[in-house]
């Protein structure tokens, strides 16, 4: 896979619990630092303190190669109990041009909540680009080894998705 392509991977999990309560948990933004090996910290901005359409909030991350930087996202898609999506731009500047340009993101997230069974089928999923981050860090250094960063990132990413989702289904589980 190249960048140019639109990397990404997604995950799921059946959860036996109501769709309100995995949609609670899904829409809780801080959840995710909790149990996400790279998401240190997160707050709304503007103040919002829930997903509606436009809001915003900061992330602060961590990464052992590179170090820690602070994102802002956008919601860009709600559809209640079923579609949460945002996309991560680079406030900052730390892969390159500073922007809040939702059109310049650095990476698309999504959550699905699906009625499957007696439960729910929940789906993360991540699309890198189209803007710089530390994927295009690495490329720029290594361009001849592009599929191997690709790979890389996408394998470190679905692992963290794999372990919010697994939190998501403990705590929803454990609380139904």
């Amino acid at each position: 896979m190249r960048f140019a392509d639109g990397p990404g991977v997604h995950c799921d999990v059946h959860v036996e619990a109501a769709a309100l309560r995995v949609w609670e948990l899904v829409t809780d933004i801080r959840l995710p630092a909790r149990l996400s090996p790279e998401l240190q910290r997160v707050a709304w901005l503007d103040g919002a303190d829930r997903p509606l359409m436009g809001a915003r909030f900061e992330g602060y991350n961590h990464h052992e190669q590179l170090g820690e930087w602070r994102t802002v996202s956008h919601v860009v898609e709600l559809d209640e109990q079923r579609v949460l999506a945002w996309v991560v731009t680079d406030a900052d500047g730390r892969f390159g041009e500073p922007t809040l340009d939702p059109a310049r993101s650095m990476a698309s997230w999504r959550f699905e909540v699906e009625t499957e069974g007696g439960g729910i089928r929940l789906r993360q999923s991540v699309l890198v680009g189209p803007a710089r981050s530390g994927v295009t860090l690495a490329l720029d250094r290594w361009p001849d080894r592009e599929e191997e960063i690709i790979a890389f990132r996408l394998k470190e990413l679905r692992a963290g998705m794999e372990a919010t989702l697994r939190g998501i289904k403990t705590l929803a589980e454990e609380g139904s």
